[in-house]
């Protein structure tokens, strides 16, 4: 066969390709060439195919026939043909391929090479693609050469190390001993990588963690040194001796410092130093004061060097750099809780970032604007707001809205503001303005006697002639048909009252029936408002029957009903129509959860009992039910009645109870408002009795042995049994969860169901995070009545998030221990 063409011909002739199917065709041509190359076993022109493969496979063409030559090639003798197969295989292997097993001989051979480069490429190979198999096989070498003079074959033995330890966390403490002199090294290369080893130990494990805080002393002398020292040609960038090592060491320094009182007092001088002494003019400074101000804000430091910290942040804000202020703006975001009057002297630079033309960082200044709102300063900032929310686009103008009702309810200075404030965000938002705007400035209203004049004028001044704005003509509706009365009565004692007449009122109202602008819910708000001011009104009576009356063969639903109904008021039931459509009684913002009502003290929840509803008597979906009764044996399941809060959004309030039909099952992450669509279930005597949030009776009789309930992907549930003296049929069951993985394990909630025969109580659990490393647990208490002695059976859901997934699992519990039922 002919020679095969070199890789920089291969290159210079795909680079000529006008179409990317003249290229195709080049590249196909090339790849059976190559095939036929291999075919033939051909060891000459193997390392020339692989590099020319390795090529296509970067340009996105298929390349996975080459893993058996790039394995070829690592067994070689020769080092060029070595460098091409450890890079092939670098490229094309992963631990999802079998053929890279095949390759762990090898790279043990030549991690024990006499050569240091063919050993630098075998740790290069093991600490880019090794799978946890190769590194269980493979660490003992690294940790040899971790401990070699040669500082080429320590600083990528480290890394190859910090592979290793995040395949297998337990092989950890094998790496200990030799970590112990790394920080000793005068090499740079060696000093960057040992850091990141330790810095990837301390994260991992809290015992790694507290053994190196005493090598804290030490990293600040480092720290020191590289401050102090003089230009060096060798790690000099833009006049900062090696700033890639500084902003490591400063990274570790926080990880070390963090809630440790000693650590951080040893390191403020030396962060104190860096953030006066490091030069702004170029982008490598400002790297280097990011860290720091990351490190001052995350461990124990000083009140002086916070405040130095947030300054250096306001100077961020004043860069011309767009990533520099974003970057400072979100840092300042994270600090604004915890040193809020520091934060507050860049108030005006972060109202300035408002205009800035970037939407990133518009976005972060008006969620940090937000934070800074306050009693003192509401009047200013709400009048900057204001102006942004005229001037942004349209993706702010919602949540801007919602900022500025939250900010004004909190810190109104009078209701007259407060009013002011929010019918200027309802006449400039528009229709932006989100859903629950709406009934909150009615509540607003409803509670302010005082201005119901004023607040009526100002409203119809406001939609005359417009009734774009949805949300503001609902407002506006529900305003006129309450306070009609007052709208007319030209008396106003905040501002000069207006003439209007019966007609020119009901005329806006049925402007806004007719307009093609009006929602189907603003229909309904003017539709209702008209026939409130039957009573509010004495000359237009008839004509608001008329109208009423049209609306009656509406092709709208709603709108078609109630018209029906109000007719059927005028005519049946005359009699009682003033007293229905008298005026609203003032409205108490109660946040209510099923059969609790939450009651928040100083930050605590407590729960309080509320008079509860029984469930709705109509059917419900059973559908998709039938793993649970399947696994239970019927459809006999008992509903499960709540006695702790659940902290699922609105938006997910028949959530359970979609899922599995007339089956509820129970879960208690967290305290937060429930949804008031989950039907309130009457709770027995038994329940009642004592009912507390502590988790354990004063009455129990203890004895019985625990069992472990489930068990699986590093969460391990495990129940604890107890019986009470008072109620012998009351079994109080505890649950532990603990996590032996090396992440958290986040929104954790455990849910239960059981059979019809037994009735089921969940309490509020402890946590809704499950720490790793099994350093503590999640508790949450379970009551069970079984009056008629039966043997124990439930079914259990999970559901958390772990590494960034949401996970869920099925269980059923059948091994219960004799004398918790009996």
């Amino acid at each position: 066969m002919p020679a095969p063409i070199r890789l920089r011909e291969l290159i210079r002739t795909i680079r000529t390709a006008r179409t990317q199917a003249e290229e195709r065709e080049m590249i196909q041509k090339e790849c059976a060439a190559i095939r036929s190359s291999f075919r033939e076993e051909d060891n000459t022109y193997r390392c020339r195919n692989v590099a020319k493969l390795l090529y296509m496979h970067m340009l996105g063409y298929p390349a996975h026939f080459g893993q058996l030559e790039c394995l070829k090639l690592i067994a070689s003798q020769k080092f060029t043909d070595k460098r091409i197969g450890y890079l092939g295989a670098m490229l094309l292997l992963d631990e999802r391929q079998d053929v890279h097993l095949l390759m762990t001989n090898c790279i043990k051979n030549d991690l024990n090479h006499s050569t240091q480069y063919v050993q630098g490429l075998a740790l290069c190979t093991l600490g880019c693609m090794g799978s946890s198999e190769m590194c269980r096989d493979l660490a003992g070498e690294v940790e040899k050469l971790l401990k070699t003079s040669n500082s080429y074959l320590r600083k990528k033995a480290a890394l190859c190390a910090v592979h290793v330890i995040r395949k297998v966390p337990e092989l950890m403490e094998m790496f200990l001993p030799a970590t112990k002199n790394l920080l000793n090294e005068k090499n740079h290369g060696v000093l960057h990588t040992s850091v990141v080893l330790l810095t990837e130990m301390c994260e991992r494990s809290p015992d790694m963690l507290a053994h190196f805080r005493k090598l804290v002393p030490q990293l600040v002398r480092i720290l020191k040194n590289l401050i102090m020292s003089g230009y060096s040609p060798e790690h000099d960038v833009s006049g900062i001796s090696d700033p890639f090592l500084q902003v490591r060491i400063l990274r570790l320094l926080r990880i070390l410092g963090r809630n440790d009182d000693d650590s951080s007092e040893a390191m403020n001088d030396i962060l104190a130093q860096v953030a006066t002494n490091t030069e702004t003019s170029k982008n490598v400074g400002n790297a280097i004061l990011y860290e720091t101000v990351l490190t001052i804000m995350d461990i124990k430091s000083e009140s002086g060097l916070r405040v130095l910290a947030i300054n250096i942040l306001g100077r961020f804000l004043l860069n011309n750099d767009k990533n520099i202020r974003y970057v400072a703006l979100t840092s300042l975001l994270k600090t604004v809780q915890t040193d809020h009057n520091a934060v507050q002297r860049h108030r005006s630079t972060i109202v300035d970032c408002l205009k800035d033309l970037d939407v990133s960082i518009k976005r972060r200044a008006m969620e940090l604007s937000f934070a800074l709102v306050n009693g003192n300063n509401i009047r200013g900032m709400m009048k900057e707001l204001l102006y942004f929310l005229d001037s942004c686009e349209p993706e702010f103008k919602a949540d801007c809205a919602s900022g500025i009702f939250l900010a004004a309810e909190k810190y109104a200075p009078s209701k007259r503001w407060h009013i002011d404030t929010i019918m200027r965000v309802l006449t400039t938002a528009g229709s932006y303005v989100r859903d629950d705007a709406v009934p909150n400035l009615i509540q607003l209203i409803t509670n302010s006697v005082e201005m119901h004049a004023y607040t009526v004028q100002r409203l119809y001044k406001a939609i005359l002639g417009d009734y774009s704005q949805q949300p503001l003509v609902q407002v506006a509706a529900w305003c006129i048909g309450e306070y009609g009365d007052l709208l007319i009565s030209g008396q106003c004692e905040e501002e000069e009252p207006i003439q209007v007449t019966e007609d020119e009122v009901l005329d806006i109202l049925e402007s806004v029936l007719i307009s093609n602008m009006s929602t189907s819910v603003t229909r309904g708000y003017a539709l209702t408002a008209i026939m409130k001011l039957s009573t509010r009104f004495t000359c237009t009576v008839n004509r608001i029957k008329k109208v009423v009356s049209i609306y009656g063969s509406s092709i709208d639903v709603e709108l078609q009903q109630r018209a029906v109904e109000y007719n059927a008021l005028f005519k049946k039931y005359d009699h009682m129509r003033s007293a229905l459509l008298e005026r609203m009684p003032v409205m108490e913002k109660v946040t209510t959860n099923g059969p609790t009502e939450i009651v928040q003290t100083n930050g605590e929840t407590e729960p309080a009992p509320l008079e509860t509803k029984p469930p709705p008597s109509g059917p419900q979906p059973t559908s998709q039910a039938n793993d649970l009764l399947d696994l239970l044996g019927g459809n006999d399941i008992t509903p499960v009645i709540p006695t702790a809060p659940t902290s699922k959004p609105a938006s997910a309030g028949g959530e359970l109870l979609d899922l599995l039909g007339d089956i509820n099952l129970t879960g208690a992450p967290a305290a937060a408002p429930a949804p008031a669509s989950v039907p309130q279930i009457s709770q027995p005597p038994f329940l009642l009795d004592g009912l507390s949030s502590q988790p354990l009776f004063n009455d129990i009789a203890t004895g019985i042995p625990s069992i472990t309930a489930y068990s699986k992907n590093g969460l391990k549930i495990e129940f604890t049994f107890e019986r009470s003296h008072t109620n012998p049929s009351v079994t109080v069951i505890t649950i532990q969860a603990s996590n032996s993985t090396e992440l958290d394990m986040t929104d954790f909630v455990f849910q239960a169901a059981v059979p019809k025969t037994f009735q089921l109580q969940l309490l509020s659990p402890s946590s809704s995070v499950v720490p790793a490393f099994n350093t503590g647990t999640i508790t949450q208490v379970i009551k069970v009545l079984n009056p008629q002695k039966q043997q124990l059976r439930m079914r259990i859901k999970l559901t958390y998030n772990h590494k960034g997934s949401a996970m869920q699992d099925l269980a059923e519990v059948n091994n219960f221990p004799p004398q918790s039922w009996q």
